[in-house]
């Protein structure tokens, strides 16, 4: 189907609007769902409707031939390639149908090859578009708030894109976990922000798992990853268990910095108290130069600001007014 009208308006809203085509082929949540244990674990790419949905450049039908290259290539070519797809799949940060599709693909490719970069993108695609949001509502966000909707460059709407991919990382939770283990730091991060998008059926699971990790390990971009993770995990219920224990990490004064600070904008975002004068006191002393510059692959904090995540979080916190806009994309 072609989304978009002649007149750039989505197509769907000519025809009537989205609720026409929930739960039909046009659908990229029933697409996934149809994928069967075969096809996954097989990387029967050829099983798949890839045609009928499409990511920034046009329809998915050419996506396979990528993961097969990505699966067949050395790490230096994959990792190239993995970049190549996500400029297709998650353009300017926008997920696609087409990459909510390929999600299981990249979970299984990561699993025999250890890419991290496809556990990135498996993380990226399973989020709303990030825009840059760093506030304290957006920071540890992965759905599309209601009422906003958002089309994606084909006029498909894309919160269906994303509801569909996390729909397919929560079904492979089990998958992943044990990468949580992983000998490459890097792996382990990316793990921890694929895992943290994933829906409530699985979170319980996972935030078991994240915390095992969090008291063993010794990686100073995993610790913050974790800690920001367990935080998404706990966004969308507010659980009051995470909201004591970021607040118990951040007031500690023996804890590691990477751990405080990433802990502090974690329970920022949990809840909706002022930010106390000992956590103003606490960014002051301990979010320093350094800290952001070896913060800088969180990829939370990536996603926020290429450059200087830390400082454009903490800007965007600390200045909610100045950012209200976010809360409508």
């Amino acid at each position: 189907m072609n989304w978009r009208g002649g007149d750039g308006t989505p197509a769907i809203y000519e025809t009537g609007g989205p609720e026409l085509y929930a739960g039909t082929p046009e659908d990229v949540r029933v697409a996934v769902t149809a994928m069967t244990a075969e096809t996954k674990d097989g990387l029967r790419y050829e099983t798949v409707p890839w045609r009928k949905f499409h990511h920034a450049y046009g329809p998915g039908d050419d996506l396979p031939d990528i993961l097969t290259e990505i699966g067949c290539s050395d790490a230096e070519s994959a990792d190239r390639e993995l970049l190549h797809l996500w400029n297709m799949v998650c353009h300017q940060g926008t997920p696609s149908a087409a990459g909510a599709l390929a999600v299981p693909f990249l979970v299984r490719l990561a699993l025999s090859h250890s890419h991290h970069r496809a556990l990135l993108l498996v993380g990226a695609l399973a989020r709303r578009p990030h825009l840059g949001d760093g506030t304290r509502a957006g920071l540890l966000r992965a759905d599309t708030p209601a009422g906003v909707l958002n089309f994606e460059p084909s006029g498909y709407l894309n919160a269906w894109s994303v509801e569909a991919a996390r729909q397919a990382l929560t079904a492979d939770t089990e998958l992943l976990l044990p990468l949580l283990d992983h000998t490459d730091p890097a792996v382990r991060a990316a793990t921890a922000y694929a895992l943290s998008a994933a829906s409530a059926p699985a979170r319980d699971r996972i935030k078991a798992a994240l915390c095992t990790r969090f008291d063993v390990e010794d990686d100073l971009v995993t610790r913050a990853s974790l800690v920001l993770a367990i935080g998404e995990v706990a966004w969308e219920e507010r659980d009051a268990d995470t909201i004591a224990r970021t607040r118990a990490w951040w007031g500690d004064p023996t804890r590691p910095a990477e751990v405080r600070v990433s802990a502090a904008l974690a329970w920022l975002c949990l809840v909706d108290d002022p930010i106390p004068a000992e956590l103003d006191t606490l960014f002051d002393e301990e979010a320093t130069d350094r800290l952001a510059a070896l913060l800088a692959p969180v990829p939370w904090l990536f996603d926020a600001d290429r450059e200087d995540g830390l400082r454009s979080v903490l800007v965007q916190m600390r200045n909610p007014d100045d950012y209200a806009w976010l809360a409508t994309c």
